[in-house]
């Protein structure tokens, strides 16, 4: 994939709150939805929200339902569950009318029809990045509003280190944890047996997910075992090898031990997201954040940018209205309010100057790694990449298979289910 270009990228993660038009901040909507009067009973909306940011819309739900007389149940869950719960739930009538999730699964959602089309004329879709509204159409045709961007970044304790010690090459950071780490403590912690993260290595060796055909991604052309992925992964190889990165940090549950020993004081730095701004800090950690390193081939190290967005079911039975609220809590004033609350980056333009944003580490750190980075693809294809990369990622990090081998063994699986899934 090619990296976003610097212009773009440039007001990717910017905010914004100034209007853009006179209906813009307005919760007020007219539709056959609505009740008319008083009296009526207010209709129901059902709204999943990603965990622990249901915070950040609050304010705008209350103002909705008193505008419009709904009544807005809101839900929290892991964002990236919703399309596979709405799979079931929205068949049997249990399901959300608005979701969040993450742009690489819109293809999939509107191939399976679980996503409804917006109506969003050219002024609405100005209000956001080039970028952002990209990942939200399928065909010329929108399936959902932006609701933040996040790229990875690097997250340091700074009772451990202070900035002017910090490593600026992978190689340095292999050094340091080297030096550092003694089974109970380490240097630089990353989740580089999954492809979200490896590929920020090894897209800077000259990897690539889908190349490019006519403009438009080729799921035909896979890069994941190119020489530049093999010598990637190879590099990545010896961060387990070393023992820099722990045994436990590989697999599902990398993650979760991940984030621990950040936050029990036990790593120095991890790579990980604006999505834990907020958890760090309320874990006490005296944290600074900075864009990612430079790797060994003198190439700064890429990310993928994500976007993730509100989006109406498609089995929704209130479809104006579920509309209307996906269009309020995206507008500008609803995303600032947001950003400060729950300190995701909203992908709208009108705020670069904000001080809110100008005086944000994270969000100036975002906007740094943004210029070398690419944004995650959102076509279906995408779906039968993450699994087969990742198993081989972690056969690579465990020592049970050579690089060479298990990328292009997962390439090969790669190709065969996509040629499956498009014959169905």
């Amino acid at each position: 994939m090619k990296k976003i270009s610097s212009l773009l990228l440039s007001s990717l993660v910017v905010l914004g709150l100034a209007g853009c038009g006179p209906k813009e901040n307005d919760a007020t909507v007219t539709s056959n939805d609505l009740s008319t009067t008083e009296n009526s009973e207010p209709t129901e909306l059902l709204v999943w929200e990603d965990q622990a940011k249901g915070v950040g819309i609050e304010d705008a739900i209350k103002k909705f339902e008193e505008e419009n007389n709904v009544k807005i149940t809101m839900v929290e869950k892991s964002y990236a569950d919703h399309i596979e719960d709405l799979r079931l739930d929205g068949p049997a009538g249990t399901g959300p009318d608005v979701i969040t999730i993450p742009s690489d699964q819109v293809g999939t959602a509107v191939t399976e029809g679980l996503l409804k089309e917006l109506t969003v004329d050219d002024e609405l879709k100005g209000i956001y990045t080039e970028a952002a509204m990209q990942s939200q159409t399928v065909d010329g045709k929108v399936y959902g509003l932006p609701k933040a961007v996040e790229t990875q970044i690097l997250f340091y304790n700074k009772d451990l280190i202070s900035e002017e010690e910090l490593p600026n090459t992978t190689d340095e950071w292999f050094e340091f944890s080297k030096n550092y780490s003694d089974g109970e403590k380490y240097g630089l912690l990353a989740l580089w047996d999954t492809l979200y993260y490896a590929q920020g290595v090894m897209g800077g060796f000259g990897s690539y997910v889908f190349g490019e055909k006519d403009g438009e991604l080729n799921p035909e052309d896979l890069g994941l075992a190119n020489e530049g992925a093999i010598e990637g992964a190879e590099y990545i190889k010896k961060f387990y090898d070393e023992k820099v990165f722990p045994s436990g940090i590989i697999g599902e549950q990398g993650i979760n031990v991940l984030d621990s020993l950040f936050t029990e004081g036990k790593a120095v730095a991890v790579i990980s997201g604006p999505w834990n701004v907020e958890p760090y800090k309320e874990a006490g950690i005296n944290y600074g954040v900075k864009e990612l390193p430079m790797l060994p081939n003198g190439e700064h190290m890429g990310s993928f940018i994500g976007v993730k967005s509100y989006n109406v079911s498609s089995y929704t039975k209130h479809p104006e209205l579920a509309e209307a609220f996906v269009k309020f809590i995206a507008n500008e004033e609803n995303s600032k309010v947001r950003y400060e609350k729950t300190k995701e980056v909203p992908a709208v333009l009108a705020l670069a100057e904000d001080p809110s944003v100008q005086e944000s580490e994270a969000a100036a750190a975002i906007a740094l790694q943004s210029q070398y980075a690419e944004l995650m693809p959102g076509i279906t294809a995408m779906n039968s990449v993450w699994i087969p990369i990742d198993q081989a990622l972690q056969t690579i990090a465990t020592g049970k298979a050579e690089p060479k081998d298990a990328l292009e063994q997962a390439v090969e699986q790669i190709a065969n289910d996509i040629e499956a899934t498009t014959q169905q």
